[in-house]
């Protein structure tokens, strides 16, 4: 394995071991990401000082797009994507298939879900269910729910903010080509939802957590245990812990 990757799986061993390594293709994506990331963050820090209008900032995130993300720039991303309602700044394809909606603000414009208003008409129109939110700093992937719901937002990460590059590289992989076409942006949405509160609160309940708990607590209280010691445990958890709304 060549050195970039080997410093890949340093990074992520936290994920992976030695008997069950990360895939060669994923590997390959974050490296891909991490030399983008030292190689665009001097241009990125210059539009940034002279505080550079949309069409300077959108060339550094058509390079990041390509150089970073790994799409295709002149088949997989489409600039001034035409849909049934507008055109959005990008249409990004994994094969024949639009995934995402692009909106593009320059770099010195902060950027939250309101500029996403546009494109979220436009995704609703296209049935394309992910919209990306940049300024060429800041990059931000929201899923669309529904027309009618708020998106929700997925990842974020600031290029030129205070983590380390391993923990953007991190997030970033989920939007890369790579990642998206074996299906790991999908499993980023499904683990993000089942953090919400109803279903945490059916992981809390399960079989598996209460006999952890359990096991817990008898070892802080030196108990030896009781029949029904259990059902006293998910008794609690219900009572005291897990709010009532989410128990209806």
């Amino acid at each position: 394995m060549d050195p970039d990757a080997t410093q890949v799986l340093t990074w992520t061993g936290e994920f992976a071991t030695p008997e069950d390594p990360i895939p060669q293709w994923e590997a390959d994506a974050r490296s891909q990401l991490h030399t983008a990331l030292e190689q665009l963050t001097g241009p990125l820090e210059d539009l940034v000082a002279r505080d550079a209008n949309e069409g300077d900032t959108r060339l550094l995130i058509t390079d990041f797009l390509s150089e970073g993300l790994g799409y295709n720039k002149y088949d997989e991303v489409t600039t001034e994507y035409r849909t049934k309602n507008d055109a959005v700044d990008y249409g990004l394809k994994v094969g024949d298939e639009v995934f995402a909606l692009v909106e593009a603000k320059r770099c010195g414009q902060d950027i939250s879900a309101r500029n996403l208003r546009p494109a979220r008409l436009s995704a609703a129109a296209e049935g394309v269910q992910w919209l990306v939110l940049t300024n060429g700093r800041a990059w931000q992937v929201y899923h669309a729910e529904t027309a009618e719901d708020s998106p929700m937002l997925i990842l974020e990460v600031d290029l030129l903010g205070e983590a380390e590059p391993k923990t953007k590289v991190d997030a970033l992989f989920h939007l890369s080509r790579a990642a998206v076409a074996n299906g790991r942006l999908n499993t980023l949405l499904e683990w993000r939802r089942a953090l919400a509160g109803a279903p945490l609160a059916e992981v809390v309940q399960s079989p598996t957590v209460v006999e952890a708990i359990r096991s817990e607590v008898r070892r802080r209280t030196e108990h030896v245990g009781h029949i029904g010691d259990f059902d006293d445990v998910l008794r609690a958890l219900r009572e005291e812990v897990i709010p009532q709304r989410l128990l209806d």
